[in-house]
């Protein structure tokens, strides 16, 4: 095998309606008035969690929610939400905050980052302490602020989201290593919702403000679940943001290249309901889609070197691999209990040659034909380069559109000369 198939583009048709620009700030001060702030004094001190994925519109989220809580008369914090992430310290994890625009400069309030933790409880038939941010702990308030989608490990009433947050991130490196040790045994679809309890019933969780995004990564809905039904209206919410899920739109896929993966597109680094694959090791691999080998190109500058999830892929680009922070990654799948997800690839000099290998390992039958997938990431799915096969199925079909018919694939010393899938591609 030398040579690589010639791609088209292709678009994914979705109806849509996110949140005006113009009006995001106004949800936003609307979900934090759906909370419950009842025994929090005038001026008393507000905790909100933030993460470390890539929500869109994030800064802005997060801002208002602490311009909104001034205006209450209360002195809110942003704290770091985000388990072991920045590799499992007080910086590393400020730094991850400012990677994705949240700094004290813009939100006008300090920053907390710290990875010290207060045991806030135990679970009642398994005896498993529960930890929680020792700032946020200390607060007269709290409110998690986060995006509601499926999980990349399991399935349950709740996945990722607020109550997510509150076990996972909140507990910081010592509660999410808690949380994963015992998955195994007692599954997350029915220990998160435990533990989430046992932090609305014992801290001063004020509710928490809910995220869905749309197909295209936009801003859908925002929403704030005040403690009362913070766990029946996040099953809720997430039925929503299962209809809203990205995905690839062919079940069948040869060879998929994967411009860039990191922690701030998934905590799996890819997402395992777009690629198919499971990192975890508890759960089985979702049904679709059948990819038989994955090239993977880059890793996101708001990773700061953690691979987690590098396990997923054939194939790696040699670049990738220089980026590599060892010691961030390692503590990440320890904590998660997926040292599977940091498996080391083999690694490839060129694009060209990650393509040649991929298409060199699929069997001879499916040479006849490739079926290849080239995506940004796998949180942006509306534009996709792809092989002559799938132009063709795709005129046939009500949900895509072809937008440029194929042509070869350009290559300078090896590597791609066109950048077919911007950053700012839907």
């Amino acid at each position: 095998m030398d040579s690589v198939p010639e791609v088209g583009i292709v678009e994914q048709l979705w109806e849509t309606d996110p949140i005006p620009d113009a009006e995001l700030r106004d949800s936003v001060f609307d979900a934090v008035e759906q909370l419950e702030f009842d025994g929090v004094p005038d001026g008393g001190e507000v905790a909100v969690g933030a993460g470390s994925r890539g929500i869109a519109n994030i800064p802005t989220i997060v801002s208002a929610v602490v311009d909104a809580l001034d205006d209450r008369g209360y002195e809110p914090f942003v704290f770091p939400a985000m388990g072991s992430h920045g590799g499992a310290t007080a910086e590393g994890q400020r730094e991850m905050l400012e990677a994705l625009g949240i700094t004290e400069e813009r939100l006008g309030c300090e920053i907390r980052a710290t990875m010290d933790t207060v045991v806030i409880g135990k679970t009642p038939d398994r005896d498993v302490e529960v930890h929680a941010d020792a700032n946020a702990a200390a607060a007269d308030a709290i409110i998690p602020a986060n995006r509601v989608k499926p999980h990349t490990d399991f399935r349950g009433d709740v996945e990722s989201g607020l109550s997510k947050m509150l076990v996972i991130g909140m507990g910081k490196q010592r509660g999410a290593k808690t949380a994963h040790d015992w998955a195994a045994d007692w599954s997350f679809r029915e220990m998160l919702p435990e533990i989430a309890r046992l932090h609305v019933e014992n801290l001063p969780i004020a509710g928490g403000i809910a995220i869905v995004e749309d197909e295209h990564d936009d801003t859908a809905f925002i929403e704030g679940v005040p403690p009362s039904g913070f766990l029946d209206r996040e099953a809720e919410l997430l039925e929503l943001a299962y209809e809203h899920l990205p995905t690839i739109p062919f079940d069948e896929v040869d060879v998929l290249v994967v411009d860039r993966m990191g922690k701030d597109i998934s905590g799996a680094g890819m997402d395992t309901n777009v690629i198919g694959r499971i990192v975890y090791g508890f759960e089985p691999d979702p049904p679709k889609p059948d990819i038989t080998r994955i090239f993977v190109r880059g890793l996101t500058p708001a990773s700061h070197g953690n691979g987690s999830g590098l396990g997923s892929a054939d194939f790696i680009h040699a670049d990738l691999f220089e980026e590599l922070n060892w010691s961030d990654t390692l503590v990440n799948v320890l904590t998660a209990s997926t040292p599977r997800a940091a498996r080391i690839p083999p690694a490839v000099e060129t694009d060209r040659t990650g393509l040649i290998a991929s298409l060199s390992t699929i069997g001879v039958g499916a040479l006849e034909a490739p079926r290849v997938v080239r995506i940004r990431d796998t949180m942006r799915l509306g534009r996709l380069a792809v092989s002559a096969p799938l132009i063709e199925e795709a005129r046939d079909r009500d949900d895509l559109r072809v937008v440029e018919e194929p042509t070869p694939v350009e290559f300078e010393d090896g590597q791609f000369v066109d950048d077919v899938l911007e950053p700012g591609d839907h």
